[in-house]
């Protein structure tokens, strides 16, 4: 189960990824694409190409968690980042619940017309 804590960094891995890592493969992947270190305590989450299934890897009370999510239905949201050379997105608790949930909590840019 996923715990709420106000000090954890909660990163969105933007790019797909296979499902079929486990805890040593994730880790591999928060570090050398994310710059990022599990065992510090933050959480990393995954999606996999068609977006219906996620990942969270998490570092807590001295073991590595992995929690998983499959969705019979729909798929979750893609999330717009700064940049489009950035490979993670930085998401909050309230942003993490609404991603899990299906709630698309960004709304699309909106395009410059002509004259405006």
């Amino acid at each position: 189960m996923l715990l709420q804590d106000p000090n954890v960094r909660i990163w969105l891995y933007s790019e797909p990824t296979d499902m079929r890592k486990q805890f040593d493969g994730l880790m591999v992947l928060a570090k050398n694409k994310m710059q990022g270190q599990v065992v510090e305590g933050h959480l990393f989450v995954f999606v996999n190409r068609k977006r219906t299934q996620m990942k969270a890897l998490y570092y807590s009370r001295g073991g590595l968690c992995l929690w998983s999510k499959r969705l019979e239905k729909g798929c979750f949201q893609r999330v717009m980042t700064d940049s489009p050379d950035d490979l993670s997105s930085s998401l909050n608790w309230a942003q993490l619940q609404c991603f899990i949930e299906g709630i698309h909590w960004q709304k699309a840019p909106k395009s410059k017309r002509l004259g405006d």
